[in-house]
């Protein structure tokens, strides 16, 4: 779209840009196409894009890509936007605010990428909001005023480092691309802009409690030139740990780069499963195809030799009817990086399947003092690792704390959100999952009248 014609757009749609809400639209119709391109986006792809405005970087989308979400703030464009593209099934128009959209509504469509002329006013709360974890993107596309693409992906020890650089740097790789200067835009604001591209950072850092990195980061920066042992927790004592990370006792929030806060991060959580995915030297009861007890053996024997062994998952509602799902750790031995039911896991020799239950809502999510309800009962086979497995429920509404070293993530899901995404997209989840969210269906689709209380 030319200047005259985005300027005819908003004349059609009644709107006259608005400073307060951000409004500063692309009219460079060549700049557009290079910042779509930069998507480097397939006919196998879904793009949300935030801030579409008058449809100025949507138009090189439509038509070669599976999907388009556009979320615009401004009900008169949302209204333009779904007039003009009213037969093209292929565009969702949602009058929304970017950085208060449901992102879960989102994890079916993958795979997704995300596009965003960002508005300048809220634009580091809407990428917070959608590009936060977890999040269902595999690349992303941002324009911003300048001075906030610098900060994304800033180095310690300059001004523009700070909490906006390592919330974004921990799980994204930042490249700027390019300053897009004010004539560039209708009406031109007062400062230059940049394009970044986002890709999801994969490797390089160990695991980390992301929440306790966050809580860190902000007192760490709270009072930028004050020292960090004047800022942070009292538990452990800071000299065992800046001698332990060989940090200068006076060091300051600013002169640690990313690597150094998750270190940090580490030797402040007290978790005690923190470095444990799992243990290859766990003992398992052996059960024959009628659950019974045959032996014992090692779980790495157990799983290298596919014997028939005990297992639990646990779907956790919460009040609202949501159930937490977990995304495994990278580190885990079965199903690195996909995602579970809310707690899972083996029983120990002995163990009877309740008891197991129990046990693991305690230990990797921290829910204690609930009781357990058997909803299913799932049969050996391939899919499920050769596990005999009883399905539980339970509520909850608390506080969860996971260990970093079994779970990535964890997010709460509408029942029929986790129906779509399961039917589009099998290989997101566990095949483990897959079979016991099948067979807990009839309880799932038609839960009791009281679940079960807590006790």
């Amino acid at each position: 779209m030319t200047g005259k014609e985005i300027r005819e757009a908003l004349d059609r749609a009644g709107v006259l840009p608005s400073r307060q809400m951000g409004q500063n639209f692309l009219i460079d119709p060549n700049m557009a196409r290079w910042i779509v391109s930069q998507l480097d986006a397939n006919a196998d792809d879904a793009i949300v894009e935030v801030g579409p405005g008058t449809g100025a970087l949507t138009e090189h989308l439509v038509g070669k890509v599976r999907k388009i979400i556009l979320i615009e703030f401004d009900p008169r464009l949302a209204n333009a936007l779904r007039e003009r593209f009213r037969d093209d099934p292929s565009v969702e128009v949602h009058h929304a605010d970017g950085a208060k959209f449901d992102r879960r509504l989102l994890f079916k469509h993958r795979p997704l990428k995300f596009l965003g002329n960002l508005p300048y006013s809220s634009g580091g709360a809407i990428m917070k909001n959608l590009l936060g974890r977890p999040h269902p993107f595999e690349r992303a596309v941002v324009m911003l005023q300048k001075e906030v693409i610098d900060r994304l992906g800033a180095t310690p020890g300059t001004k523009d480092y700070g909490i906006l650089s390592l919330r974004t740097q921990v799980d994204w790789e930042v490249e700027s691309l390019r300053t897009v200067p004010p004539e560039a835009f209708y009406p031109r604001p007062k400062i230059d802009s940049s394009v970044a591209i986002l890709r999801p950072r994969t490797t390089g850092l160990p695991t980390f409690d992301a929440r306790l990195f966050d809580e860190l980061i902000r007192r760490g920066f709270a009072q930028r030139r004050k020292q960090l042992k004047k800022q942070l927790p009292a538990d452990p004592p800071w000299e065992r740990i800046s001698e332990s990370l060989k940090l200068s006792a006076t060091v300051r929030g600013e002169e640690l780069n990313l690597a150094q806060w998750v270190d940090l991060t580490r030797a402040f959580d007290t978790h005690p499963l923190k470095d444990l995915p799992q243990k290859s030297g766990e003992i398992f009861d052996v059960v024959d195809e009628n659950d019974t007890v045959t032996g014992q053996t090692t779980r790495g024997e157990v799983h290298a030799k596919n014997l028939l062994h005990r297992a639990v998952h646990v779907l956790v509602f919460n009040k609202r009817g949501d159930v937490l799902l977990q995304k495994r750790s990278l580190l885990k031995d079965n199903h690195p990086g996909v995602w579970d039911s809310s707690v899972s896991g083996h029983l120990d020799s002995g163990e009877n399947y309740e008891s197991a239950a129990i046990r693991e809502l305690g230990e990797e999510m921290g829910i204690r003092e609930v009781s357990v309800e058997e909803i299913a009962r799932v049969r050996p086979s391939t899919q499920t690792g050769w596990e005999h497995i009883h399905v539980f429920r339970t509520s909850y509404d608390g506080n969860i704390r996971f260990p970093a070293a079994e779970i990535d993530s964890a997010l709460w899901f509408p029942v029929d959100e986790i129906q779509a995404w399961t039917a589009a997209r099998p290989t997101d989840f566990s095949s483990g999952f897959l079979e016991c969210w099948q067979a807990a269906q009839p309880v799932i689709v038609n839960p009791p009248c009281q679940p079960p209380a807590q006790s």
